[in-house]
């Protein structure tokens, strides 16, 4: 039977009022969703700008973190991720998903630990890190050293200081013994796949490129750069504003603001970009290049009275870089010391 106009229009003006309110509440949900997205993204905003704001930890529930760890302000701890006991997270860290923190670790403000980093170890001793760090994609930081010395239960240190930039798959381990550390110093960048192993001393603002690995007891001073797949030997001592070439071995001391480079090491001049680059003036490098070439390339005396002739000009004496590069030199040429220029002296040690 035919359905009546009146009725055909109840109808369709209930299916349009059901329609309507339908629309309304998908409506109000998707404005509640987003306005939980930019309410979440705003207090992000709010952190970062207030970091001193109180604001409890997030902890993803697919997350394993023990009830004594002790988690600062804004700490936010992704799925996937484990905090052991007797950890300590600084405000405002960040853990992403599947990222680790074992033994006694401590972690400073606004560090970041970025998927599959690992960071200390259930060993004695401890690590810990300052603020502003990041630790990349399955980096490795303060785990047992490699050397066949350490013996299990003894105590080891690993301290890292502010702003390094820690890239993926790098590892660094703690000390070998418990008189020692290994140290890392503050805003230094170590790309991808590089080693610092035990007992290490690394200084402020160094570069490692890809690959460069540093053995046990090396010492590295600030605004050192090295190449890719640079290799250093155990107890070296690498000078400040140096730089090694890529694919170099160095197996002795290399004295301050000057350039290594080969499958052993020579010199090969003074580190000129990396001294621009740095702020020295051209008056500066105009007397270490003087120096250098009086040191490493005439031919008159012996390296010692050469190196005794610089120390003792009335105009490179004023000049505190010549000076310290001099002392340098005269450290590595010690009876303990592996100094470059003690082998080297007398072979052909490129242009200045």
């Amino acid at each position: 039977m035919p359905m009546s106009c009146s009725l055909l229009t109840r109808v369709i003006k209930n299916h349009t009022q059901h329609h309507k309110l339908s629309v309304s509440i998908i409506s109000t949900s998707l404005n509640s969703i987003t306005l939980n997205r930019f309410t979440s993204t705003l207090s992000c905003d709010t952190l970062e700008q207030n970091p001193c704001e109180k604001r409890p930890a997030f902890v993803h529930p697919a997350a394993i973190v023990h009830p004594n760890a002790v988690l600062g302000q804004g700490v936010s701890i992704g799925p996937f991720c484990s905090v052991g006991s007797s950890v300590k997270l600084g405000n405002a860290c960040q853990l992403y998903p599947g990222s680790h923190v074992f033994g006694k670790s401590e972690l400073g403000d606004n560090c970041i630990l970025m998927t599959g980093a690992v960071v200390g170890d259930e060993l004695p001793g401890s690590t810990v890190i300052g603020c502003n760090n990041i630790i990349g994609h399955h980096a490795v930081v303060g785990i047992r050293c490699q050397d066949l010395k350490y013996k299990p239960g003894t105590e080891c240190f690993l301290e890292v200081g502010n702003n390094n930039d820690i890239r993926e798959h790098t590892s660094i381990h703690r000390s070998s013994r418990s008189c020692e550390k290994t140290i890392i110093g503050d805003d230094n960048l170590i790309m991808g796949s590089c080693h610092i192993a035990h007992d290490c001393k690394v200084g402020n603002k160094n570069i490692f490129a890809n690959n460069s690995l540093l053995a046990g007891h090396v010492v590295v001073e600030d605004h050192v750069h090295t190449a890719g797949a640079s290799v250093v030997h155990q107890f070296c001592r690498i000078g400040s504003f140096s730089f090694i070439g890529g694919g170099s071995v160095v197996s002795q001391d290399v004295p301050k603001y000057v350039t290594v480079a080969g499958e052993r090491a020579e010199l090969r001049g003074l580190n000129l970009e990396g001294l621009r680059r740095h702020g020295f003036s051209s008056a500066e490098m105009k007397s270490l290049k003087a120096a250098y070439r009086k040191i490493f390339m005439a031919t008159d005396g012996s390296f010692e009275d050469r190196l005794a002739l610089v120390e003792q000009h009335k105009e490179w004496a004023l000049v505190p870089a010549v000076c310290f590069m001099v002392q340098s030199i005269r450290d590595s040429l010690k009876e303990d010391r592996r100094g470059i220029c003690k082998y080297r002296s007398r072979s052909g040690t490129g242009s200045a």
